[in-house]
Parts: structure tokens; sequence; C-alpha cells
């Protein structure tokens, strides 16, 4: 009996079918945390924002502004920066080792401080990296859709 199991995994491990497994679960780790990303954009909260994003956040806007953790936290906690909704579509995740690409379309409805209600709809890229077992934004960059 310890023989076949020992089998079975061996053979597992060679046609790389725990690697599948482990890419299938970050696949679905990354999906689920650039949807609590996309929650916190319409209804932030410091803490979950703060425990989401690395220090070293790079945050590309369409207009060309980069965000860093802390202007883009202080941005979405003041209202500068205030999505009223965020719709996701046509949205791709893989993962590369520790590293996670998603890629997708947000529509959304926004009403930033100080300016009139408008819709945007952006193509974007966000970057996730692992670490300590948690997927934490590193990178973000939107362009205005076609």
């Amino acid at each position: 009996m310890l023989k076949r199991i020992f089998l079975v995994i061996s053979c597992c491990t060679f046609f790389g079918l725990v690697p599948s497994v482990q890419a299938a679960d970050d696949t679905a780790a990354v999906t689920a945390v650039a949807e609590k990303f996309r929650v916190l954009m319409v209804d932030p909260e410091e803490a979950k924002l703060n425990a989401l994003l690395f220090d070293e956040l790079s945050y590309g806007h369409s207009a060309g502004k980069i965000d860093t953790k802390k202007s883009l936290v202080e941005s979405l906690m003041a209202g500068t920066s205030n999505f009223e909704s965020i719709d996701i579509t046509e949205q791709t995740v893989s993962v590369v080792k520790d590293i996670g690409i998603v890629r997708h379309t947000l529509a959304a409805d926004v009403h930033n401080k100080g300016q009139e209600p408008k819709k945007i709809k952006l193509k974007v890229v966000q970057v996730w990296k692992k670490v300590s077992g948690k997927w934490k934004l590193l990178v973000r960059q939107a362009i205005t859709a076609p």
C-alpha cells in the first residue's frame, strides 16, 4: 500500500499535477484579493487598504498621475478620489510563481471632490505579489478604454 501511495505522489510530482493545483489555488486567491480591492475602492476602509497595498505601491491613473500607497489611501479616505460604483468585466488572472497579473476593463461612476459626477471606462493591469502567504498590490496602471 505504501508503495502505491509513493508511486501516486511521485507521478503527480513528475507530471506537474501538484504545481497546477497550487497555481489554481493562487489564481483563485489573486482573483479574490482583486475583488476585495474593488470593494474597498467603492467603500474604503483605511486599515484594510493598508493591509492590501505594498508600501512601495505605484498606482498609475489613466490621466498620468502616479499615487503612492500613502497618497492613494489618503485620496480614497478624503473622497478626493470617490468611486460610487465599479463594474469589472473581461478579467483575466494569471500567476507566475509569487506574482499575480490581473487585467480587466473597469467601468465606474465617480464623483471626485470638487468635480461633477462622471462615468469612466478604463483598461487596467494590476500586479500582485505574494509575501508571507498574503497577496499585496504592488503596481496598478490604467489607460482610458477606447
